[in-house]
């Protein structure tokens, strides 16, 4: 991938014009083809590195990278230890410094370059043809090498590794002024060369003669065929797409070739239990698709932690996802009600805004009450607030745990006047009436007259209200027993309003005679 990635930075964003494309292609061979630096080091470290078993094959590597300082610097150490061949290392070396290269800060113009080269190319002819090195075939060997013969640089097959170096290597020494628009046809015939016909071109040798041809979209789709994921197309093209080399290709679905990649590579990375909350980032660089696609992945992912489930509803309320927060808070809530953990399930209903779930909720909270006599998560009912707003029976909820706060405060006439605005304004439930209607008992004993004779009136309208609905059991049981408690309780109710009823006229009779 990284040398792919390096052969389009070269061709596609530097557009490097002759002469200095060939420079760009060199430090790339030498980049990839790295085994060299390895190879010196340890023939350097050698006590006679010319006596060295892989001095000559140093060498060679060394001229078919272009690295021709290190080159002269080895033959150097050859004339020293070899008095014999001293003479044609030296001649060879003066070769290899003369070699006109075109330097990133030279003035000199690509016409003063070839006819410089041409000059040199003859010279280094003229030695071979007069056998300056014919006694010495490893320098012979070195001549043709530079001489650009496609037969000495085929031989070398085996340190060349493979033809994109052949390529190189073969336009250094043959064609170092190589215009850009000709680099198809000597990477296409270099690789013909290097094959032989002994094997078909594979994958990566497409995809880099395809990048030789400046063919963008060919490099683009070879890459989406042959690479495992999505990561290198999307990213490559994303860099494309920001040089302004794809403006022209869009897709027949609206979206350009950047975008539908990088949601391809989003989608793949939301299949991975972690991977998943980068794959948001991609979606959210998407102008066109992204936030579609983001909210029909996020409803997928499997909330299978509240810690997990808290990262994705953060996620969707930074970025205003109002349904699926609400999908969100929903599946929470009905997992703590599952888990009997109530006041998390109202916290999550009232969150989600779901009218519905938060009366389930309420009811349940009204249930317990019933059976326990209190209620639990006092802190969350006391602090409700506008929330209460949300359905009725929250409503309910908040305002008669109000009541009850109310009545511990000794705020008794609060207390009786929310009771009483409870049983009138018909949010509470019926099965919940008579609790409401005992709830007035300890208001109507109390010393001090609590509720007016208007609002005892109100009550005795209500208690009337509420035993003409009662259904009636004919056959004996436990919901005959239960009538009975209750016939019970609603006599004493009656007969404490009555007597509230005097007091309350008699005190309100005593205040206007004053």
């Amino acid at each position: 991938m990284e040398l792919i990635w390096n052969l389009c930075e070269i061709l596609f964003i530097e557009v490097a014009p002759a002469g200095a494309l060939l420079l760009h292609l060199l430090d790339w061979v030498r980049l990839h083809v790295c085994e060299v630096d390895s190879l010196l080091a340890d023939v350097l470290g050698s006590e006679n590195p010319s006596k060295h078993d892989s001095f000559w094959k140093l060498v060679t590597i060394l001229v078919l990278q272009g690295r021709l300082d290190e080159a002269r610097q080895m033959l150097s150490k050859e004339a020293d230890a070899s008095p014999s061949s001293a003479g044609m290392c030296r001649i060879l070396g003066d070769l290899m410094r003369t070699m006109p290269v075109l330097s990133p800060g030279n003035t000199q113009t690509l016409t003063e370059l070839e006819l410089k080269w041409q000059h040199w190319h003859e010279e280094c002819e003229r030695h071979l043809q007069d056998s300056t090195f014919a006694s010495s075939p490893h320098l012979e060997s070195l001549c043709k090498i530079m001489l650009g013969d496609e037969a000495a640089l085929l031989e070398q097959k085996e340190l060349l590794n493979n033809w994109y170096h052949f390529l190189v290597t073969r336009l250094l020494y043959s064609h170092p002024t190589v215009k850009p628009i000709d680099l198809h046809l000597y990477a296409q015939s270099s690789l013909d060369l290097f094959l032989g016909g002994e094997s078909s071109p594979e994958p990566l040798d497409n995809i880099l003669l395809a990048a030789f041809e400046f063919d963008i979209h060919q490099v683009i789709k070879e890459c989406s065929i042959a690479l495992s994921n999505w990561w290198f197309v999307a990213h490559l093209t994303d860099l494309l797409d920001h040089c302004k080399l794809l403006q022209s290709h869009n897709l027949y679905f609206g979206s350009n070739m950047r975008e539908f990649l990088l949601l391809e590579y989003a989608s793949g990375l939301f299949a991975h239990h972690s991977l998943w909350q980068l794959g948001v980032d991609y979606f959210d660089y998407c102008p066109e698709l992204g936030r579609v696609s983001l909210e029909l992945h996020i409803e997928r992912i499997p909330l299978s932690t509240e810690q997990k489930a808290l990262k994705v509803l953060r996620i969707c309320e930074q970025r205003q996802m109002t349904e699926q927060v609400r999908s969100i808070c929903k599946i929470l809530a009905m997992n703590a009600v599952r888990n009997n953990r109530l006041g998390s399930a109202l916290s999550w209903s009232i969150r989600a805004k779901d009218a519905a779930f938060a009366t389930l909720v309420s009811d349940r909270f009204l249930k317990d009450y019933c059976e326990r006599g209190s209620f639990s998560d006092l802190d969350l009912i006391d602090n409700l607030g506008p929330a209460m707003m949300l359905s009725d029976r929250l409503t309910f909820l908040g305002k008669y745990r109000e009541f009850h706060r109310f009545y511990g405060e000794k705020r008794l006439t609060d207390a009786a006047s929310l009771l009483l605005s409870l049983m009138t304004s018909q949010i509470a439930p019926r099965s919940f009436w008579v609790i409401l209607l005992i709830d007035a008992l300890p208001l109507l004993e109390e010393k001090e007259v609590v509720f007016s004779a208007e609002q005892t009136y109100e009550l005795m309208r209500c208690l009337e209200d509420f035993a003409s609905r009662r259904p009636v059991w004919r056959e004996p049981g436990v919901q005959r027993i239960q009538e009975d408690v209750e016939n019970t309780k609603l006599e004493m109710l009656r007969l404490a309003l009555a007597r509230n009823l005097g007091r309350a006229i008699i005190k309100e009779g005593s205040l206007e005679g004053s």
